[in-house]
């Protein structure tokens, strides 16, 4: 594929991703934000139960320390930026790896390609790592053990992509003796396989939500979570899908051939 076909397909892919972080937004906003609020004021009246019952001089001097950027802030221009600018970094990665899978994975269009990147990635770098690590609310688990909690979500989401890719070179490489079913099958099994061999190794943030926050409250702010990425990556296939279409039949049209891709390999 040209490289001015890529520069297209790249800021198509950011223009795509900020479109999906709008979306996003408005999940979160909506469904995302009560539950932080609920989340913040379990622990505020913890620590108020604390500093009265004369136990918890640290909660009272953090409960006196003013916030940096406030409340209101933090819930409407804070959160939309961090995710608009989170779909736009996504948005560009994931069209550099379309660039990449258009005709390597498959006889699809663009818009179907468009489509299976977008679920390969809310798979592989937010739905597997969240099985094994949930998302939880601000200020509710163990704030010394952060560093250790964050590294274990970013090194889940690494092996989670790594073994994706490794699928996907297995399942070529079978494809010329099983067929491309066959081989998808056994390809995606391998995945499955070796995920769970990692979901058992890796330990668990036992620590991560403390035993008295309320159940019903931390579920609320998980499936709000699952629901922002999930909005994120429908809507960036759907739109990445019809603008790279476009894109690619203008060139194509301007070029008098479409871009040289990888021949699919027939069942």
């Amino acid at each position: 594929m040209h490289a001015s076909t890529v520069r297209a397909l790249l800021v198509r892919g950011m223009l795509a991703g900020l479109i999906a972080g709008l979306f996003a937004f408005a999940v979160a906003y909506v469904a995302g934000e009560p539950s932080v609020n609920g989340a913040i004021a379990v622990e505020e009246a913890q620590a108020a139960q604390e500093a009265h019952a004369g136990h918890g001089e640290a909660a009272a001097g953090a409960e006196e320390e003013e916030e940096v950027v406030s409340r209101p802030v933090q819930s409407t221009f804070g959160l939309a930026t961090g995710v608009l600018v989170y779909g736009v970094a996504l948005g560009g990665i994931s069209a550099l790896v379309f660039s990449f899978a258009l005709g390597r994975v498959g006889r699809f269009s663009p818009r179907a390609t468009a489509a299976l990147t977008a679920a390969a990635a809310f798979t592989t770098v937010y739905l597997v790592p969240f099985l094994k690590y949930p998302a939880t609310p601000p200020a509710v688990g163990n704030p010394d053990t952060i560093g250790k909690r964050t590294t274990l979500f970013f090194l889940m989401i690494l092996l989670s992509v790594l073994l994706a890719v490794a699928a996907v070179i297995v399942g070529r490489r079978l494809a010329p003796r099983l067929g491309n079913w066959n081989a998808a099958l056994v390809a995606g099994a391998g995945y499955l396989v070796v995920t769970g061999l990692a979901f058992a190794v890796l330990p668990a943030n036992d620590d991560a939500v403390k035993a008295s926050f309320p159940a019903a409250l931390l579920w609320e702010f998980r499936l709000a979570s699952l629901g922002v990425q999930l909005v994120l990556w429908v809507v960036f296939g759907i739109v990445f899908g019809v603008l790279a279409q476009k894109a690619l039949a203008a060139r194509t049209a301007v070029g008098g051939a479409p871009a040289p891709v990888a021949a699919p390999v027939a069942d």
